[in-house]
């Protein structure tokens, strides 16, 4: 066979190869309109690196029982939504100013994601690193029974290394450890990390591992989850990361400006639960989950909370559809804070729609991104707001990594999500919706005193940029669904 026919020959494998791929994008996978574009563009104008792109970033995760839940826990936990929902139905929460002016999201989110309401909750918010991680470190010495702890990032430096240490402190005492990590997002770390709270019982898995730490098909699906629970009766989630840069320790970023909640009360036994369901898929030592599911008892606080959790294994994006739902019902106030806003059309039309019927939304973005594609992007995106009449801010006092949203200072969310399409359908992701004022008003405060250290940008300003700003914006606007 000379050149000529295996060249042809090798052609001909690739466009068969492509028009499979394609196939599958959009007639099994069935994506959304603009994600298919974007691979069917990348499929035909790349053939052969396409393919490999393809093959690490494009798959889809299975939707049904990703959990590999047993009939009865399905059972039981379906028979706890039932419940609720005949619960609320009934009236029997309407008593709550606010849960009954919201009892529509309230109940999409349980009906959705299974969202479970809890009533009695107390609520702390940290917008600082410092506080945050000596709060941390303080109940984390204090811990009585188990610690259970999930996050996203967690750097070899000394802050990661400070946590080890206590955690392994814990573990000699007989205080039972548990570490879940992400591979893609602790790159730098490995079980050889934790080597000696392993030795003392302790317990250590990766999401998603790796093949001899170079081939990892799952690349693009990361459980970029933040939690912490500690005896069952304290629970952190936000922004946070275990690294140094948190603490605004990285003269690239400068002052670390991001948003964690500790949380005492009921609320706790649901991030559990969701902690559970991640460690079981990830580790060798399942467990059981029938002691985890034990109501506590009523705590001192009042806060109403739900815990929303989505991810690639969800058949609807559940943390987008809260996020939509909450700027839908807004009257007054919209205040979004994230690092990246790359939003899909259902997104940007909610907040068109609540600019054009009077609502004042103001969004607040870094003012230097850390990916330079996305934060171009994210420009694109929140110019087009301006025009609408949004108030965008941004943030220059150093790296704002919040994920909150505030409305009519009445409701909440803070978690791990940002407003992009890697949040809403290839991260796993978790959320916790609040229903207090007092807790609402505490955010919106955060963010104007946050407003005194960013600009806004204008439409005077926005106009102002460069033809070679506009083409960047451009074209990280058009791979923005597969960003």
């Amino acid at each position: 066979m000379d050149v000529t026919n295996v060249t042809t020959l090798l052609v001909t494998i690739v466009l068969i190869g492509n028009i499979v791929l394609a196939g599958v994008v959009v007639f099994i996978e069935r994506r959304d309109i603009g994600s298919t574009w974007a691979w069917l563009m990348v499929l035909f104008f790349i053939p052969i690196v396409g393919f490999l792109v393809y093959l690490f970033l494009g798959r889809q995760l299975k939707q049904r029982n990703f959990y590999r839940l047993s009939s009865e826990e399905r059972n039981y936990l379906q028979s706890t939504v039932e419940e609720q929902i005949h619960q609320l139905q009934n009236r029997r929460f309407f008593d709550h100013k606010l849960l009954t002016k919201h009892s529509d999201l309230l109940m999409m989110n349980l009906n959705s994601s299974n969202a479970l309401l809890s009533m009695y909750n107390e609520i702390e918010i940290f917008s600082d690193g410092h506080e945050k991680f000596h709060a941390l470190f303080e109940d984390i010495k204090n811990a009585q029974e188990e610690i259970h702890l999930q996050y996203y990032i967690i750097q070899r430096d000394s802050l990661g290394k400070r946590l080890r240490d206590e955690l392994t402190k814990k573990a000699k005492e007989g205080i039972k450890v548990r570490v879940l990590y992400d591979e893609i997002g602790s790159k730098r770390i490995s079980p050889d990390f934790f080597k000696e709270l392993i030795r003392y019982g302790g317990e250590v898995e990766a999401f998603f591992p790796s093949f001899l730490k170079l081939i990892n098909f799952r690349i693009n699906n990361r459980n970029h989850r933040k939690v912490c629970i500690i005896d069952r009766k304290i629970a952190y989630i936000g922004g946070f990361n275990i690294g140094n840069e948190y603490l605004g320790l990285d003269k690239k970023f400068g002052y670390w400006r991001d948003t964690h909640l500790r949380i005492k009360g009921e609320s706790v036994n649901q991030l559990q639960g969701r902690f559970l369901l991640d460690w079981n898929y990830a580790a060798k030592n399942k467990l059981n989950l029938e002691p985890y599911a034990v109501p506590m008892e009523k705590p001192e606080g009042n806060s109403p909370v739900q815990i929303i959790a989505s991810g690639p294994n969800s058949e609807t994006e559940h943390i987008k559809n809260m996020y939509i739902k909450l700027i839908m019902t807004a009257k007054r106030t919209v205040y979004i804070q994230s690092p990246y806003f790359v939003p899909d059309a259902s997104f940007m039309d909610a907040c068109k729609i609540a600019l054009l019927s009077g609502v004042d939304v103001r969004i607040m973005i870094p003012s230097k991104g850390d990916f330079p594609i996305v934060y171009w992007a994210t420009l694109a995106y929140t110019g087009e707001l301006v025009d609408y009449g949004a108030k965008i801010y941004l943030y220059e006092k150093g790296f704002i990594h919040a994920k909150t949203i505030v409305v009519d200072q009445e409701v909440a969310s803070v978690g791990t999500a940002n407003i992009d399409t890697r949040s809403f359908h290839l991260n796993f992701e978790v959320n916790a919706v609040i229903y207090d004022e007092k807790v609402a008003k505490q955010l919106s405060e955060l963010f104007q005193q946050d407003c005194h250290d960013s600009s806004q940008l204008t439409m005077g300003k926005y106009k102002e940029r460069s033809m070679f700003i506009k083409f960047k914006e451009a074209i990280s606007r058009l791979l923005s669904p597969i960003l």
